[in-house]
C-alpha cells in the first residue's frame, strides 16, 4: 500500500474528551471516529488491525474443533423470556418493537439463540460434544459510555458455546477454551492473567476472566504473585491484615454506653480511642425486599457480589432505605445498629469476625453502642466470606496487591441454566432423555486492540505488536522525489511484499519529520528510513518498540526488519 492513496487522518493534539491513552491514540492515529455516545466508526487502520485479531481468534478456535456460525443480532423476545433473562438484563438490553408490535432486542450475547438451534437439531448423545462459535456485533445500552472502545454500546465479540453430555465433557471443553485463549492472547502480544471470577447474570458454576493490568480498567483484581493466585474481587479470598489492637481479655458482658451524635466507624473510633478493627459494622441489605443483616469488621468493606452469592437466587440486591431500617429496628437509625437481639431477619457475618471477642457494635438505640460484644456468644450468625480483599492482605503467606484491569475474555461453565430453562434434551446411550450441559466463552475483539495500546505506547504514539499492527513495516524515503531514494524505496516495498511482510510505502510529499511522527503515531513496528546515507549504501532500520536505530547495508535491510518482527 502507498500512504498517499490511503485515508489516515492523523491529529497532532489529544482530543479534549479523550481521557485514557488508548482512546487518545485511536483518535489521533486516525483509527476511529465517534458517531454517537459509545458508537464508533472504524476507519481503515482500525479495520486492518481488527481483521488480523479476528483471524487469530478464528484460527485458534478452529484449532480446538469449534465450528463457526453467524447468528442474527436482532432477536425475538421469546427466546430471552424462555431463559428468564428478558427481565434480568433490565435497561442494559436494547429493546424495540416491529411493525406488528412484537417485542425484539439486540443481542448482548447468544446463549439463548444457540440453545434454540441445539434444541431443534440435537437428538442423540452421538451428536455430542459440539462447540459452536461466531464473531459478531453485540449491543449493550451502556448508561455511561466512556474510554473510547473500552466501554461502548456496540462492540465485536467472539462468543462460543459448548454442548456436552456430562460434566467431564464440559471440563474438557472448558480446558480447550482456556488453552485456546492463552494462545490467542499470546499471539496478539498481550501481557495478561487468568483470574477466578463471578459468573454474574450468565449463571454457572465456574468462570475465569482474562485480564490485562491497566489504569484504564474498571475491574479490580487481587494478585498474589508469590502464590500464583489471581482472582477478581468478586471471588477473591485472602487472610486479612490482623486487628490493629488485641481484643480485651476476659469473659465480659455487653455494656451499653452513650455515643451522642456518633454514627460512623471513624467517629466511634475517635470517641473510644479504639481502632476500626475493634468494631462490628452492621449493614442492612434487601434481597428481593427481604431484609438481611450483614456484619463485617469495622475497617472492611462488604462486597455486594459476595453477599448476593451468599443469599443466593435474589433478582434484586440493594441497601435498605433509611425508613425501612427504622421500621425493622424499632425506630433506630443506621449508625446505631447491631446484631444483638435481632430475630426478624437473617444474620450473616464475615469470617474475619469468627473467633473475635469483646468488640463494639451498635446497641439498636439511637446514640448508643455496646462494648464487650463477642460473636457466637452474644449473638448468633452464619459465617461466610463477605469482605472485599484489600491491598496488604495475604494468601498462603504471600502479600496481595490489588490492581486495575481490563477484561479481554471470559469463560463460563454454564451448567444447565439454559438447556433446562429452554427444554433442550437428547437421548443418552440407554434411550433416556437427558439434558446437555453447556459452557459459554467470550472474547472482546476491540479490547485486544485497546489493551495492546494501553500496554505499548510512549509520548509519540502506539507501539503495536506486529501480529495485530495494521502494517508490519513502513518504508520511509526522506525525499521520494529523489531518484535514488525512490528506486530504493520501491525496491524494498516490492521485496517485502514478495517475502510476505505487510508493508506500507510512505510516498507522500511531506517533510521527513512529519513522516516519522506519523509512523510513530500509528504504531508500525519497524521503519526503514532512506536518507542521505544512501550515498554510502546504508539505510536506517528503526525498532518502534525499543527505539533502537541501526544503520545497515541496503542489501541487509529487509532481513534486519524481519529479525525485529520475529523477536
Amino acid at each position: 500500500m502507498q500512504w498517499s492513496k490511503l485515508f489516515i487522518p492523523t491529529l497532532r493534539e489529544n482530543p479534549v474528551d479523550a481521557e485514557v491513552v488508548s482512546h487518545q491514540l485511536l483518535l489521533r492515529a486516525g483509527y476511529i471516529r465517534q458517531l454517537a455516545a459509545g458508537v464508533y466508526n472504524y476507519l481503515y487502520l482500525a479495520q486492518r488491525s481488527i481483521l488480523k485479531i479476528t483471524n487469530i481468534v478464528r484460527e485458534e478456535m478452529d484449532g480446538i474443533g469449534a465450528q463457526e456460525f453467524f447468528l442474527p443480532a436482532l432477536n425475538p423476545a421469546e427466546v430471552w423470556q424462555e431463559s428468564g433473562r428478558w427481565d434480568v438484563m433490565g435497561q442494559n438490553m436494547f429493546r424495540l418493537k416491529d411493525r406488528f408490535g412484537r417485542d425484539l432486542c439486540l443481542g448482548m450475547t447468544h446463549e439463548e439463540v444457540m440453545t434454540y438451534i441445539a434444541r431443534g437439531e440435537l437428538r442423540s448423545y452421538k451428536q455430542l460434544p459440539q462447540i459452536w462459535y461466531q464473531i459478531q456485533t453485540k449491543f449493550r445500552d451502556e448508561p455511561r459510555p466512556k474510554s473510547g472502545l473500552l466501554r461502548v454500546r456496540q462492540f465485536t465479540m467472539k462468543d462460543s458455546y459448548s454442548f456436552d453430555i456430562d460434566a467431564a465433557g464440559l471440563d474438557a471443553a472448558y480446558d480447550k477454551h482456556h488453552a485456546a485463549y492463552c494462545k490467542i492472547f499470546d499471539r496478539c502480544g498481550l501481557k495478561y492473567i487468568a483470574v477466578e471470577a463471578d459468573s454474574g447474570a450468565m449463571g454457572g458454576s465456574q468462570s475465569h476472566e482474562f485480564m490485562v493490568e491497566s489504569n484504564a480498567g474498571e475491574d479490580f483484581v487481587a494478585v498474589c504473585d508469590g502464590a500464583k493466585y489471581y482472582a477478581n474481587l468478586e471471588k477473591a479470598a485472602s487472610v486479612p491484615k490482623p486487628p490493629a489492637a488485641p481484643d480485651p481479655e476476659g469473659d465480659l458482658e455487653p455494656e451499653k454506653f452513650h455515643t451522642p451524635g456518633k454514627k460512623t466507624i471513624a467517629e466511634i473510633s475517635e470517641f473510644t480511642g479504639l481502632p476500626a478493627t475493634s468494631q462490628i459494622k452492621s449493614l442492612v441489605m434487601m434481597a428481593d425486599n427481604k431484609p438481611v443483616l450483614a456484619l463485617v469488621r469495622g475497617d472492611h468493606t462488604m462486597h455486594e457480589t459476595k453477599f448476593a452469592a451468599t443469599v443466593g437466587g435474589a433478582n434484586e440486591i440493594r441497601p435498605a432505605h433509611p425508613e425501612e431500617i427504622r421500621d425493622l429496628f424499632g425506630g433506630t437509625s443506621a449508625g446505631s445498629l447491631g446484631p444483638i437481639g435481632v430475630t426478624n431477619m437473617r444474620v450473616i457475618a464475615d469470617k474475619a469476625l469468627e473467633g473475635r471477642k469483646n468488640m463494639i457494635c451498635g446497641a439498636n438505640i439511637d446514640d448508643y453502642h455496646l462494648k464487650n460484644v463477642t460473636p457466637g456468644e452474644d449473638f448468633k450468625a452464619e459465617y461466610f466470606d463477605l469482605r472485599q480483599v484489600e491491598e496488604g492482605d495475604t494468601y498462603e503467606g504471600f502479600p496481595i496487591r490489588v490492581v486495575k484491569t481490563v477484561e479481554i475474555g471470559h469463560i463460563f461453565k454454564l451448567g444447565y441454566k439454559y438447556s433446562k430453562s429452554m427444554n433442550l434434551t437428547v437421548l443418552d446411550q440407554n434411550g433416556k432423555e437427558v439434558t446437555p450441559i453447556m459452557g459459554s466463552y467470550g472474547i472482546g475483539v476491540e479490547r485486544i486492540l485497546t489493551c495492546a495500546i494501553e500496554l505499548f505506547h510512549d509520548k509519540d504514539g502506539m507501539s503495536l505488536p506486529a501480529a495485530i499492527a495494521p502494517f508490519e513495516l513502513v518504508v520511509t524515503p526522506a525525499n521520494f522525489a529523489d531518484p535514488g531514494q525512490h528506486e530504493t524505496a520501491v525496491g524494498f516495498y516490492e521485496e517485502a511484499k514478495r517475502q510476505g511482510i505487510d508493508v506500507l510505502l510512505d510516498d507522500r510529499d511531506e517533510r521527513p519529520g512529519v513522516k516519522f511522527k506519523d509512523a510513530d503515531l500509528i504504531g508500525i513496528p519497524v521503519r526503514i528510513t532512506i536518507g542521505k546515507k544512501l550515498a554510502q549504501g546504508v539505510v536506517e532500520v528503526v525498532n518502534r518498540r525499543t527505539r533502537e536505530s541501526v544503520d545497515v547495508p541496503v542489501a541487509e535491510a529487509i532481513e534486519k526488519a524481519k529479525s525485529i518482527l520475529r523477536a
